[in-house]
């Protein structure tokens, strides 16, 4: 699976069986015993990605600061716009319902984080999930912007959408933190 993402990310779900065969060092037979067709293998990626992000909801919901749990999942969300454009391409555009139970409890989990961090006293007032929501819609829309464009506007705006989304505090009086980049891209 590791070959067919990376294959992918690097010339789109269009790129030939025998790219993604060779990258993963076994004969286009072999391939395709295990996935009868293209369709099969983007499907077992996709499925691989949205377990992934399941995953990081998760470790996210475990956290103990709610700040930082919510403000986390924004960041590793516009970190997957950077390095998995093509899949997330992909898993966003697609209106079909492979993925909607899936959606539907990542869409949960996003609800939970907000209305914690709101009961935690750590957003301004009257955000809600939707806020956060459109926040995550402008991040997506920006990685069809070209490497490393993309990287430098994505982090500018995780940056700018969890400053707006913070609640003025004693304790945190400047704007967010920045991070020092997504995967190792510098924001600025």
């Amino acid at each position: 699976m590791t070959a067919a993402r990376e294959t992918f990310r690097a010339y789109g779900l269009e790129a030939p069986m025998r790219v993604v065969a060779q990258q993963a060092g076994v004969g286009v037979a072999t391939l395709y015993r295990h996935f009868p067709t293209r369709t099969d293998l983007v499907a077992a990626v996709l499925a691989e990605r949205v377990e992934a992000c399941a995953r990081q909801m998760r470790h996210a919901l475990d956290d103990l600061d709610p700040w930082r749990a919510l403000s986390s999942t924004v960041l590793g969300f516009a970190d997957q716009q950077i390095h998995d454009r093509v899949l997330n391409e992909a898993l966003l555009g697609s209106g079909d319902a492979a993925f909607h139970g899936e959606r539907r409890a990542h869409a949960q989990a996003l609800d939970l984080l907000v209305a914690r961090a709101q009961a935690a006293g750590s957003l301004r007032d009257g955000i809600d999930a939707g806020d956060v929501r459109a926040g995550l819609v402008a991040i997506a829309a920006l990685r069809r912007l070209p490497p490393p464009s993309n990287a430098q506007m994505i982090g500018k705006l995780a940056d700018l959408i969890l400053a707006g989304l913070r609640a003025p505090h004693p304790a945190h009086p400047g704007p967010f933190p920045r991070h020092g980049g997504l995967r190792g891209h510098p924001f600025s």
